[in-house]
């Protein structure tokens, strides 16, 4: 494998209709011109650079190439929108590289590219340059099969996870992080494994604080040097998708770092960020944000979302603090933002951009998602960008369930019974938007307690608890996300500092969690009832959502085909029930495939006669405390008996109507002694 191949200037110089694009902001691919671009002129081998800075006096490149002095290295305009460029040659791949910015009055600025493709690893903060093209992609297959999917109705179950803390490794150096290419055997093992089909990786655009995990970024074209380099990571993608798992990427668009080397007053004055600080600065996280209403920033954000599918051939991108975008006063008291043009809160800028960037990827990109993390009742989020107020998304983070959820499960068992809404609420709501049900590392930091570390009782029960809430939630409808480490039970919450407490793996009770949570997964993959019918309520039905007193709530997920469907039925609190009796909405034969305690639950159900839960047939059920069975069951055989025997008993009574009349008639004719008479010749 190499990276590279020496192109000539002429391919990679940005000219005026590109630059013309670029101020209208639709050039896509402008990641192709801006930034370093190793080529040749007239033969001569070195780098092309490029960089946006409207506002400056003077721009210069500097690096180790040249001694870090901006003497006669100055980059010229490339038309009067801002674009400078210059040529140096004797770049050679691996050298460090800023640009010198001498801004209108006169302050001498070291910007890092803000379109580089490698950064130094943290605490050095240089660009590096390098080159994309030359890796051997294998996964045009698994591209095309994405490109023709329905993405809503296809199996979706995420492993949300940071790298850098799945696993280390003691390289005695101060990094102990392992490579890309490393951790991708290990990690696509471990996911596939679990029936997991999706990873969502947190932080992988480089960044300088790790406490950030990520999400204040200053190489939004560079994957993070902390794992490796960028054909490192193109490995790790590509083998990704040979063993099945897509790849879907935290994405940053809402604000950035005020680090002096990133875009912070790139040129001196506000060119990435709003001028005003009551819309360019978030007062709670101390962060910029972007300026949606530049053309330019726009474009640099569009063609971004757009690389990292085309050069990283990502599946997806989930878009973080998506409210802080769309309202003008999140996080703002009165008086500190600027309403919109009609009075309104809503940022109608970013609006368009959201709009914007999912219309670009829907049209260039089928095979990729986009998801929202969205924290509100704002409609509409996922569609068709097309349709009217759309945004566009794919799927949205349910943020009202993961709330609902938490809450619920946090309760003493004695008082979930005054809290029984908190599980059926979110059915109300369940199609109004493509939801994805998340238990995200948000939820698992900063003194909320590991997921393990929220429920109540005792050891044995907190398990129990836990295993009830991840059936529950692999019932509901919607496409799944959990981050990492909660599928066996972590005690503690979660650290970038180090990896997961994998030595809980030895204790038998974190075995059979992180076990049945794969089962769990293994139902959401292996079961079109779990998947296919995620957005149609159709696919989804209650058999009794009301038995608050006993805290049991049972369901059914509805196969498109009505031949594997499961009926679910789960208990949330200490009470052992033996032969606990639940309506069933076919008679037949119910096959127990996930229990809590299948040891001592019944394989095999068959219904009986009699009215239950609203219901003409009903099983006896046993659950065992904070008890778990799904059954699967045959509909469609059900249905194909009773259409036969509709269809007999229309043909019976069709025939008892006719013959009655012939016997009558032949009767009629007999008693009268009268012969048929004869055909009569011509």
């Amino acid at each position: 494998m190499s990276i590279g191949g020496v192109r000539d200037i002429k391919d990679v110089k940005i000219t005026e209709f590109d630059a013309y694009l670029f101020g209208q902001g639709t050039n896509y691919k402008i990641y192709e011109k801006m930034g370093a671009h190793l080529c040749s002129r007239d033969g001569e081998a070195g780098c092309y650079f490029a960089v946006w800075a409207p506002t400056a006096r003077d721009v210069f490149v500097v690096g180790d190439f040249n001694g870090w002095s901006g003497y006669g290295y100055d980059m010229k305009p490339v038309s009067d929108g801002g674009i400078y460029d210059l040529f140096v040659p004797g770049v050679k791949r691996g050298q460090f590289y800023k640009f010198l910015i001498i801004s209108a009055d006169g302050r001498a600025l070291y910007k890092a590219d803000p379109y580089a493709n490698q950064a130094q690893l943290r605490p050095d903060t240089a660009s590096v340059v390098t080159e994309l093209s030359g890796y051997d992609w294998h996964d045009a297959k698994w591209i095309a099969a994405k490109k023709k999917e329905d993405h809503l109705r296809v199996p979706m179950n995420i492993y949300e996870c940071h790298l850098g803390s799945w696993r280390t490794e003691d390289n005695g150096t101060e990094n102990g992080y392992m490579n890309y290419r490393d951790i991708a055997p290990l990690l696509a093992d471990y996911v596939k494994k679990l029936g997991y089909t999706h990873l969502e990786l947190m932080g992988i655009a480089e960044y300088p604080y790790d406490g950030s995990w990520g999400y204040q970024v200053t190489g939004y074209y560079a994957p993070t040097a902390r794992y490796g380099s960028a054909a490192d990571f193109m490995y790790f993608v590509d083998y990704m998708h040979s063993k099945g798992i897509g790849v879907i990427l935290d994405w940053v668009p809402a604000h950035f770092p005020r680090d002096a080397f990133g875009l912070s007053e790139f040129d001196g004055s506000c060119v990435y960020e709003y001028a005003d600080p009551r819309k360019g600065e978030h007062p709670d996280w101390g962060t910029k944000v972007f300026d949606y209403g530049k053309n330019e920033v726009v474009n640099f954000l569009v063609a971004n979302a757009g690389f990292w599918i085309d050069r990283y051939h990502v599946d997806g991108l989930r878009f973080d603090a998506v409210a802080s975008m769309l309202y003008l006063d999140y996080g703002r008291s009165d008086g500190q933002w600027v309403p919109n043009r009609y009075g309104g809160n809503g940022n109608l800028e970013a609006i368009s951009f959201l709009k914007h960037v999912n219309h670009m990827i829907r049209e260039n990109y089928p095979q990729a998602v986009t998801i929202a993390e969205e924290s509100t009742a704002w409609p509409n989020v996922t569609g068709n960008p097309d349709d009217g107020e759309c945004l566009g998304f794919t799927y949205k983070w349910n943020m009202g369930w993961m709330h609902d959820f938490l809450e619920y499960m946090k309760l003493d068992p004695y008082f979930r019974k005054f809290n029984h809404n908190k599980l059926t609420f979110s059915t109300m709501y369940a199609y109004s938007e493509n939801f994805v049900l998340v238990l995200s590392h948000d939820e698992v930091v900063h003194l909320k307690c590991s997921m393990l570390g929220k429920m109540p009782g005792d050891r044995e029960e907190k398990f129990a608890n836990l295993k009830a809430g991840y059936a529950y939630m692999a019932g509901h409808p919607g496409k799944k996300l959990l981050f990492m480490g909660q599928e066996f039970g972590q005690w503690n919450e979660w650290s970038e500092a180090h990896q997961l407490d994998w030595y809980l793996l030895d204790d038998e009770s974190h075995k059979d969690l992180q076990n049945f949570v794969g089962r769990c997964m293994s139902l959401n993959r292996d079961y079109a009832a779990l998947y296919a019918t995620d957005y149609d309520p159709e696919g989804f039905q209650w058999i009794n959502a009301d038995d608050r007193d006993n805290s049991v709530y049972r369901w059914v997920r509805w196969d498109p085909a009505k031949k594997k469907n499961l009926l679910f039925c789960i208990s949330f609190t200490p009470v052992e029930r033996d032969n606990f009796r639940i309506g069933a909405p076919v008679p037949g034969t119910y096959k127990l495939i996930l229990g809590s305690d299948e040891k001592h639950q019944k394989k095999q159900l068959v219904t009986d006669k009699g009215d239950c839960d609203g219901q003409e047939q009903s099983l006896l059920v046993d659950l065992p405390p904070f008890g778990v069975a799904v059954y699967e069951f045959d509909a469609a055989k059900k249905a194909a008996t009773a259409a036969e025997e509709t269809e007999k008993a229309v043909r019976t009574a069709s025939g008892k109507a006719e013959k009655p009349q012939r016997k009558t008639s032949a009767a009629r004719t007999h008693a009268a002694g009268k012969k048929r008479p004869a055909t009569k010749k011509s």
